[in-house]
């Protein structure tokens, strides 16, 4: 009888112990919903690592790490559902760390976190600059590679390729699947808009209102298949540019059902949209009301407004941006919508992200029409000085040459302030800059109307616009489809310019990625763009050297670009009209070259007295 006591009494305390594990167990899981950044990595600059906890109640414990490990801060918000821990990482290797959450002195549950290995010169990554060409893609137009991902049971909007504006399963796998077509272009870069993770029930296909900032959005594909995306780049010499936002997350972000403070985002008493007039920044004389709307109203009712003030969100910005690049390999960023948030935290931001990585190149969305607007916004500034400001950010998107390029070779007829004018009025204001070399140029992107479209499909204006992007100073970036003739008009809504690439779908009749593929007409297109851009791949006059041009006469325009070793010359003509240039006015350049060999034909011009121009054409002339 004592031994049948004594074994129940063993069995009972058996199974209290398995009780007390497994609740222990369901209360870890049950608690920890949330852990952001999800890992980290040793050996960062910037040791102080902010950690978000999210859970029922979480912030009702105490916590400590194992490792003697040092918590640096531990802060609370209004939500019990938030912990914010920051711990200091300096000295630790790549480990596994423990948290542990107590109540009464006793634990509760644990939490493991890992600390990464970096990869070898992870700090001193090389970035993109003016010897690349970037090559923008809107993924889910562009190559559907894996078509079972089109739809996903966790998000809402499904696949549908027949709606204009849906869904239409480009995805990472297609990417990859034609590096090789993008490389051939000549591009060395790519720039895909965001692939995070957006769960709006329509229109979710730009992905520019984030539902969760650490997941790709699983109709592209993983988050290994984007750092898959970035390796099979490398292979190929070639670099990754991510689309980053700062300035809003979706409104249905994971946070929006539960906010972790009041001040995460901008808010008013009433919805309240910017008015997008950025030009009240800088201004000395601008209303302090006119600068919050600017700042804090939000862009779109469905694009919740980040409060970078608030230290936690900067924080939570900064090492999910520093995440990825570490995560992802990356090359570079572009930043939408750049000047929409709090100026010095976007400041810190961008310090904070070139503090760990000195070389890595970072370009703001900056769509303002004249160079004083822009230059503020470039790092070491002499226009933000005025201000005491440096923004920090290397690099600036050139929309005042955009602007120009969309009307100048419409103008046929020489004028004081037409045709091909506009373009030297340009650079002459380059002064205005502190680095012209680290501009982004562009003609179109996948906000803009398309410049085929702009220009009525006229292949000799498409010739005029690539042959300035290949040979001005800055950062040249096209969009994709426009080397083979597609285009796409703004005001029939932005599904029509940011059409399907042809032959990304099993099923397409037409598959412009291969040469037998293409029609005679993408054939004419992307033979001459392939040329002009692998020859400028080539050419370091181009990438780095300086410029000198000449005001143009008769609506023909001439520049050099040059180092001490290589000179090009670059001759337009914009009239409808065969054209005479007599060269003895560019002897300042031309010095004792007496020919020059035209990079696309291989035809050889005699510099010593004059050269006949074709109508609405230009020459890219080596000089010999």
């Amino acid at each position: 009888m004592n031994n049948s006591k004594t074994m129940f009494k063993t069995n009972l305390s058996f199974y209290k112990l398995i009780l007390m594990i497994l609740l222990v167990s369901v209360s870890a899981k049950a608690q920890i919903q949330k852990v952001e950044p999800p890992f980290w990595y040793a050996g960062m600059k910037n040791s102080e690592l902010q950690i978000m906890f999210y859970g029922k109640n979480i912030a009702q414990y105490e916590t400590s790490v194992s490792n003697n490990v040092t918590i640096k801060n531990v802060e609370k918000t209004e939500n019990p559902n938030y912990l914010f821990i920051t711990i200091d990482t300096k000295n630790l290797k790549a480990s596994e760390i423990l948290f542990s959450f107590k109540t009464k002195n006793k634990v509760a549950f644990t939490q493991k976190y890992s600390l990464k290995e970096r990869r070898a010169n992870s700090a001193d990554r090389k970035s993109y600059d003016s010897s690349d060409l970037i090559y923008l893609i809107m993924p889910d137009r562009f190559a559907n590679g894996n078509s079972k991902n089109d739809s996903n049971a966790s998000l809402t909007e499904k696949g549908n390729r027949a709606l204009p504006g849906g869904r239409h399963g480009g995805d990472i796998e297609g990417i990859i699947k034609n590096l090789d077509y993008i490389s051939s272009l000549g591009a060395t870069t790519i720039w895909s808009t965001p692939l995070c993770e957006d769960n709006d029930k329509e229109y979710s296909y730009h992905t520019y209102a984030q539902s969760d900032v650490y997941k790709i959005d699983p109709r592209y594909g993983t988050n290994d298949d984007y750092a898959r995306l970035s390796a099979e780049m490398h292979k190929k010499d070639m670099k990754l540019v991510m689309d980053y936002v700062t300035n809003h997350w979706g409104i249905t972000h994971w946070m929006m059902k539960d906010i972790p403070t009041k001040t995460w985002f901008n808010q008013f008493e009433s919805f309240t949209q910017t008015h997008h007039r950025r030009e009240v920044i800088p201004d000395t004389h601008a209303s302090k009301i006119d600068q919050e709307i600017c700042i804090d109203g939000w862009f779109v009712p469905s694009m919740p407004d980040l409060n970078l003030r608030n230290s936690l969100v900067a924080k939570y910005l900064t090492q999910n941006a520093i995440w990825w690049i570490e995560f992802a390999d990356l090359d570079g960023f572009r930043v939408d919508t750049y000047n929409y948030s709090d100026a010095d935290a976007m400041a810190n931001w961008a310090k904070s992200v070139t503090n760990e990585y000195p070389n890595f190149n970072i370009v703001g969305e900056i769509w303002m029409h004249n160079q004083a607007s822009l230059a503020y916004w470039q790092k070491d500034s002499k226009v933000g000085e005025i201000k005491n400001y440096n923004s920090n950010l290397p690099s600036v998107m050139d929309f005042t040459l955009q602007d120009q390029i969309g009307s100048v070779f419409n103008e046929d007829a020489p004028n004081w302030d037409g045709g091909l004018i506009k373009f030297y009025n340009n650079f002459a204001m380059d002064y205005l800059y502190p680095n012209t070399n680290n501009l982004l140029v562009f003609a179109e992107n996948h906000d803009t109307n398309r410049i085929n479209d702009v220009y009525k499909y006229d292949f000799a204006k498409y010739k005029l616009v690539m042959t300035l992007m290949a040979t001005v100073r800055g950062i040249p970036q096209v969009y994709y489809g426009s080397e083979i003739g597609m285009g796409g008009d703004k005001s029939k809504g932005d599904a029509d310019i940011r059409q399907d690439f042809p032959g990304g779908w099993i099923g397409d009749k037409n598959n412009a990625f291969t040469p037998e593929g293409r029609t005679a007409e993408q054939t004419k297109y992307f033979d001459f763009t392939s040329k002009l851009f692998n020859w400028r791949k080539t050419n370091e006059a181009v990438h780095f050297g300086k410029m000198t041009h000449y005001i143009p006469e008769n609506n023909t325009y001439v520049y050099f670009r040059y180092t001490d070793a290589k000179t090009v010359m670059v001759v337009f003509n914009n009239n409808a009209k065969e054209q005479l240039i007599k060269t003895n006015r560019f002897k300042e350049n031309i010095k004792n070259y007496t020919s020059g060999k035209d990079v696309i034909t291989g035809k050889t011009f005699d510099l010593t007295s004059e050269i006949t121009l074709e109508p609405k054409s230009a020459l890219v002339l080596e000089l010999e």
